[in-house]
């Protein structure tokens, strides 16, 4: 039965798309990561909890193929603001994210890591 798991789960890793927009925050990646930490020896992986392995992996289904956004439709594709899902991934990328993270920190912190030959984490030891 460990086989069958294994199989299914790469298949949904398959499935799963990649978001190019979110490094190192993508769910598809943590995902892949995860199974392949649960499964390193393959099919031959022994489960202890068999009952939660399909457990996972039902509630992975149902986030990959949008079980409650399908049962609970919207009326509208915007939230209260009215920003809409396509703002919302853009606001959420990667690169915009550290942008603002960068306006964030004061004119002088900015200056001083632009011209310091050290790291500023060595600043402050």
């Amino acid at each position: 039965m460990a086989a069958s798991r294994y199989r299914r789960f790469l298949r949904l890793c398959e499935e799963w798309p990649a978001e190019n927009s979110k490094r190192q925050r993508d769910l598809g990646l943590v995902l892949r990561q995860r199974v392949a930490q649960a499964f390193r020896e393959g099919e031959n992986t022994p489960i202890s909890d068999p009952e939660a392995c399909d457990q996972m992996y039902e509630s992975l289904v149902r986030i990959h193929t949008n079980f409650y956004k399908n049962k609970y439709p919207r009326l509208k594709d915007t939230t209260f603001t009215g920003v809409t899902v396509e703002d919302c991934r853009m606001i959420l990328a990667t690169d915009i994210l550290k942008q603002m993270g960068d306006m964030e920190k004061g004119t002088w912190k900015r200056l001083r890591e632009k011209f310091s030959a050290k790291k500023p984490e060595e600043d402050s030891k």
